[in-house]
């Protein structure tokens, strides 16, 4: 009788999840995932409140580390301190309408704290209040029993960091990384465990690559493009998974994942035990809401402050013209169509995942093909991913971060550029 509850229990909440996460649904001539359309549900008939709410987030976690003194732990702290009281100063200029002309631009201040700031800042915390039913009541060791097999020697991650990177894709990388934290916190995944699923799983969400596909005219090929895009990306992280920085985390932790035998029984078994030690509903959601309000916090003024510079130096300087030619070589000699473009909106991924779309817009297929993979596959991007990566308890430097980008960048162009080629030369995509 109480494996029977607890099975039920596993069963159901578990469906919840799913379902909120990863069920894409029609709603309004819209399809897509539940919680998305919760956010968009939120935004469209409570617009001023869902801008306070973000605002006010803003806030808090633009001066939680000065009151708290966190900023002394490290220069970096220091700096990311600076940069979000930064973040506060230029989201009142925005709220206001009144301040520097190039923050009040629609096009950088405005794009950032509507399409950003706001989206993420009702996100987080709306998806933490879901996120329970995912991670706590057995579906992480039902998926992780039978992925076993097959994340490990792949990925170098257990079986259930698979639920990790099918949450980004389906969801929002910022969910995937509150899983992911959460998880690293339990002690079930090691340092480098957490590392390559927050560097290598966490890219932006199925409905973000809709928008790219979009911009960049590509709707027609969308089904060939997600699916290029999704092997791109996670054969990148198989690679980077066996690079230094990644190679040099430890991988002690705290939780063992059993090796056990692989059946859809065992798989039950596991759930039935995680569920039965699962605890209060309401308190587990609680506690993942409170978690994800402090995320929120500590990403928001990042994402406005780090986020705004990328745009302005991409906008008003050729720093970008510059820093593209590290990547020239490559492009050129893998014979890209538009080498010197291809090479600047590769560098121009670090600071925003959407600025190479952008510049991209009105060029040749083959480059604007490559630049939609790009733009997901690379994963790390100042605007948002990187510092919400900052955020968690994984402990990650940002020039190990910055050190992953590049790696990530350079595998992506190997393996896209030969292979849109081909798509093109099959007449796939024209």
């Amino acid at each position: 009788m109480k494996d029977r509850k607890a099975f039920l229990k596993f069963l159901f909440l578990s469906l919840i999840g799913i379902f909120v996460f990863f069920v894409p649904i029609t709603v309004s001539g819209k399809k897509t995932i539940p919680l998305d359309h919760i956010i968009v549900f939120f935004r469209h008939y409570f617009p001023e409140l869902s801008k306070l709410i973000a605002f006010l987030l803003l806030a808090l976690g633009s001066f939680y580390p000065v009151f708290s003194k966190e900023y002394k732990k490290s220069i970096t702290d220091l700096v990311f301190t600076i940069l979000k009281v930064f973040g506060f100063i230029f989201a009142v200029m925005i709220i206001t309408g009144k301040g520097f002309k190039v923050v009040l631009e629609p096009s950088i201040g405005g794009f950032l704290f509507d399409k950003l700031v706001v989206s993420v800042g009702l996100i987080v915390p709306v998806g933490a209040i879901f996120l329970s039913f995912l991670i706590d009541y057995g579906l992480l060791e039902f998926v992780g029993v039978l992925m076993q097999p097959f994340m490990k020697p792949v990925f170098k991650t257990p079986g259930r960091s698979a639920i990790d990177a099918v949450a980004s894709f389906v969801g929002s990388y910022s969910i995937g990384l509150l899983i992911t934290d959460r998880v690293y916190k339990k002690g079930v995944y090691s340092t480098k465990e957490a590392v390559i699923i927050a560097t290598g799983f966490s890219t932006v969400s199925a409905t973000f690559m809709i928008i790219v596909c979009k911009t960049l005219n590509l709707m027609a090929f969308w089904n060939t493009y997600f699916w290029v895009t999704l092997f791109i990306t996670f054969a990148t992280t198989a690679i980077t998974a066996r690079l230094y920085p990644v190679t040099g985390f430890s991988e002690k932790k705290k939780i063992d994942e059993k090796k056990i035998e692989v059946s859809f029984k065992k798989a039950i078994e596991e759930a039935v035990n995680a569920s039965t030690k699962s605890g209060s509903v309401l308190k587990n959601i609680k506690q993942n809401f409170i978690d994800g309000i402090k995320l929120a916090g500590q990403i928001l003024p990042s994402i406005m402050s780090i986020g705004l510079i990328g745009l302005v130096l991409a906008d008003r300087t050729n720093f970008f013209d510059i820093f593209g030619y590290v990547f020239y070589p490559l492009t050129y000699l893998l014979h890209s169509a538009q080498p010197v473009l291809l090479a600047k909106a590769s560098a121009l991924s670090i600071s925003e995942m959407y600025l190479p779309v952008l510049i991209s817009a009105k060029g040749l297929i083959e480059t604007r093909f490559v630049v939609a993979i790009l733009s997901v596959s690379s994963i790390l991007f100042f605007s948002a991913s990187i510092p919400c990566i900052l955020a968690t308890s994984i402990p990650l430097k940002v020039r190990d971060i910055v050190l992953i980008w590049f790696e990530r960048v350079v595998i992506s162009l190997f393996l896209a550029i030969p292979l849109t080629k081909i798509l093109i030369l099959l007449n796939v995509i024209h």
